[in-house]
């Protein structure tokens, strides 16, 4: 009955609107329909264990169910359940008598505007992902806790689907390295489920656990009037939707690298963690991925088993190869080190701090967004007081300590650390100094400079754009340069200078860390 369905309502005369031709979109579970202007999508009476639509009443449910959920991010996408009525070869959307099936409504939009074909096309850009990681990031703050007492909100269930990975793989692989890499990736597994069990139980009772959108890639996301909206969230399987927030984030961080962006899924999580502050998520984060990667994986091996063309098999088990070997990359010994800005406000700490973060793989953790998280804004009439409100001494040993806090989470998690701050005084070095000496690592200084003409431009203009989390003035700066504690010997000896105008100045930086660290 279906496919005959899906050829009757290629009829123009069905719609109440007008249609610039039929196209019709067909994967595993579902048909879109498209007709120029809207897009309707039909769910297929399939039973494939993670979903079972065979039913009517269970295809108009998940109906509701995607229409619900994709609405929380793409409400003007995502427009109404309609019944189709009549009969398979006369049939009538939205009209009176029994429905014989449901469509979803939606808003068409051009294919071109997918973000997996704008990145295709060489032209994701550095303001797409941070409007993912934003998004992203305030979905992940509003949607609902998962219940207490629900099913789903255990350590047990959270990685329950990453053991059944394994189960299901196994049987599809017969080459004996393939077996191996999977016997190494189990183990990995285990060691990391058994060590990171606390914290895994932590995420559960702190309601980590939420219902998120469970499939977050490039191919369910799409440039629309110049806004990024996400979409199709999985709606037919609560276990692949009430999950970790950090789980969520980690697949679009681990399909941004399988794309060979390995820059932007680095710049993408250190967006997603200024905002919703899930520093502790870190232990988690590469597991998260490996586990993200193995889906992946396992999904090519499904499909290796329905080809019958040679040519096409190698291809599909090259597919999954890939996916393995980036799982793989992510049980890597990390080599890490702690670095920290210094310099006055404006000079450009940031951005030398977000190079580490794109070339090296560091965690950026800011002291003006910190600060903030833990006291709230600035009052308008202690904006223009010196040392008052959320930045006299008491708040600023509080930011720094908590600074110092998160770069030990971020090391102990097995990623370097850069902290943006300003690092005037002596006793602030100090105590990050011994963070770097307590884990182990190599400590660096960047002294950030720029002469005083570029120092007040830059801050021109940042003002005049707005967003950025300082609340720094001329007068502050000045204050600032007048009361900066210097480097002493022993600072001297781990101090490396930026010239912050000058590219070059940060590409040798990089270089040099790489070349004392050559696993980063």
């Amino acid at each position: 009955m279906s496919q005959a369905l899906i050829a009757a309502l290629q009829n123009p005369a069905l719609y109440p609107h007008p249609v610039d031709g039929f196209k019709v979109i067909e994967t595993h579970i579902s048909w879109v329909i498209l007709t120029g202007t809207y897009a309707y999508k039909m769910k297929k009476p399939v039973d494939f264990g993670f979903l079972n639509f065979t039913d009517l009443a269970a295809r108009k449910h998940y109906c509701e169910e995607e229409l619900r959920l994709n609405q929380r991010m793409a409400p003007d996408l995502y427009l109404q359940v309609l019944p189709v009525t009549g009969n398979v070869e006369q049939p009538e959307i939205g009209g009176k008598g029994e429905p014989i099936e449901y469509l979803l409504q939606m808003r068409e939009f051009p294919q071109t505007q997918l973000m997996a074909e704008v990145q295709a096309r060489g032209e994701l850009t550095d303001n797409h992902i941070d409007a993912l990681a934003e998004q992203i990031a305030e979905f992940h703050l509003s949607v609902p806790q998962v219940a207490a007492d629900h099913a789903l909100n255990s350590a047990e269930a959270i990685v329950a689907p990453m053991r059944q990975n394994f189960e299901q793989i196994r049987p599809l692989l017969s080459e004996q390295a393939d077996l191996q890499q999977l016997d190494a990736l189990l183990d990995w597994t285990e060691t990391s489920i058994a060590r990171l069990q606390p914290l895994l139980e932590q995420r559960s009772q702190q309601g980590f656990i939420r219902e998120c959108h469970g499939d977050l890639h490039l191919g369910n996301a799409a440039i629309i009037e110049d806004r990024v909206v996400l979409f199709d969230c999985i709606e037919f399987n609560e276990p692949f939707r009430l999950i970790d927030i950090a789980s969520d984030a980690a697949f679009l961080a681990m399909d941004l690298e399988d794309r060979g962006l390995k820059c932007q899924a680095r710049r993408f999580i250190n967006g997603w963690l200024e905002r919703t502050g899930d520093y502790a998520a870190l232990p988690l984060l590469n597991l998260y991925k490996a586990y993200r990667a193995l889906v992946r994986a396992k999904v090519s091996l499904f499909r290796l088993h329905q080809e019958e063309d040679a040519v096409q098999r190698r291809i599909v088990l090259r597919q999954y190869r890939g996916y393995a070997n980036l799982a793989e990359s992510y049980s890597a010994i990390p080599s890490r080190f702690l670095a920290i800005t210094h310099g006055v406000s404006a000079v450009g700490k940031s951005q030398v701090a977000l190079r580490l973060v794109e070339a090296l793989g560091a965690i950026r953790i800011r002291s003006d967004v910190e600060r903030k998280r833990l006291y709230g804004q600035q009052a308008e009439s202690q904006a223009s007081e010196l040392n008052a409100g959320i930045y006299n001494a008491e708040a600023g040993d509080a930011t720094y300590k908590r600074l110092h806090s998160l770069a030990e989470t971020a090391l102990n998690a097995g990623f370097s650390a850069v902290i943006d701050a300003t690092y005037l005084r002596h006793q602030y070095r100090q105590a990050a100094w011994q963070v770097a000496e307590s884990t182990g690592v190599p400590f660096v200084i960047l002294s950030c400079e720029a002469p005083n003409a570029v120092i007040e431009q830059w801050l021109t203009q940042r003002q005049a754009e707005g967003g950025d989390p300082s609340d720094a003035t001329m007068a502050v700066i000045n204050a600032q340069q007048s009361s900066r504690e210097p480097l002493s010997e022993s600072e001297q000896l781990l101090n490396r200078q930026i010239s912050t105008p000058e590219a070059g100045s940060l590409d040798a930086l990089v270089s040099a860390i790489r070349q004392r660290l050559p696993g980063l």
